[in-house]
């Protein structure tokens, strides 16, 4: 896979942890209440928001310039705070980060996607 292939393999997959987290978030409900009193919830979350954090970190640097409206060392650093210090976390920050900035990142990689002109098929995947 070439590393322009393995970028965007990684955007996709990026997004689809993005979709995930609104998946979950319809499914144990889409308030912080909800989000707050519910350890399954949380760890779901946790967990995509952990995945998101070690995929940023495989995007190539000349990738992370060229598509910089993204935070990635924030993403990366985030990933490292679920992965370290999950038992200090703030859940209303987290929750934020579930409600706005998850759902930002998601529609910002379809962007990247567009403007690389990916088209899905077999040679991609």
């Amino acid at each position: 896979m070439t590393e322009y292939n393995k970028n965007l393999h990684i955007i996709l997959r990026i997004q689809a942890y993005c979709a995930e987290i609104s998946a979950m978030t319809e499914r144990f409900g889409n308030t912080e209440e909800a989000f707050m009193k519910d350890f399954a919830y949380r760890s779901a979350c946790a967990m995509s928001i952990l995945q998101i954090g070690e995929l940023a970190s495989r995007l190539s640097d000349d990738f992370r310039e060229k598509f910089d409206g993204v935070p990635w060392k924030l993403i990366r650093a985030m990933r490292n705070a679920f992965a370290h210090d999950y038992d200090n976390l703030n859940g209303t920050h987290t929750w934020k980060t579930i409600t706005i900035d998850i759902p930002q990142l998601k529609d910002y990689c379809g962007e990247i996607l567009h403007l690389e002109g990916y088209v899905e098929s077999d040679d991609n995947a």
